[in-house]
């Protein structure tokens, strides 16, 4: 069991990591709107630059129709990860599940507020890489985030099995 004191300072550092990146996510999003309306910015050839998008669908641009449903959606998702992390005691699972939480907060941000309106926003996305969809901080937050929850699951998984062994 977690004693209280552990479990307010896990939750602080989880608080400060969902704040960090829907902060930095939406510095970046303001930056891009800002910098990259007139058009692209490329650093290496076409491969990799900045380029503005308004992405009113899932990953990749799925589903682009249903944009008020995703957002219904990232809220309830939003939701059972504040929960989760709140309970978590691991620290890779607690800062992974508030990586990926922070990220989702990011994305929901602008569906709730930008055009066209409220649940119908589309995400800003402007980071290119190669031939990969374009994404954004909060993006890159998900993606590690979820790594980090599949290690930390991976990794607890042979401790659970060792200690039924020993138990039984």
């Amino acid at each position: 069991m977690t004693s209280p004191v552990r479990q307010s300072g896990t939750r602080l550092i989880a608080a400060f990591i969902v704040a960090g990146v829907v902060i930095l996510d939406a510095g970046t999003k303001i930056w891009a709107v800002a910098a990259l309306s007139d058009g692209p910015t490329y650093l290496v050839h076409y491969s990799i630059g900045f380029v503005l998008a308004r992405n009113t669908g899932a990953a990749f641009s799925l589903v682009s129709s249903a944009t008020p449903f995703l957002a219904v959606l990232a809220i309830g998702a939003t939701v059972v990860l504040a929960r989760t992390v709140a309970r978590a005691s691991d620290k890779v699972l607690v800062v992974g599940l508030s990586l990926f939480l922070g990220g989702a907060l990011g994305n929901l941000v602008d569906r709730l507020t930008r055009a066209p309106g409220f649940l119908r926003g589309g995400v800003i996305d402007f980071v290119k890489v190669g031939p990969w969809p374009l994404f954004n901080v909060a993006d890159s937050a998900i993606t590690i985030g979820a790594v980090l929850v599949v290690i930390a699951v991976i990794r607890d998984r042979p401790m659970k099995a060792v200690e039924t062994e020993k138990s039984t």
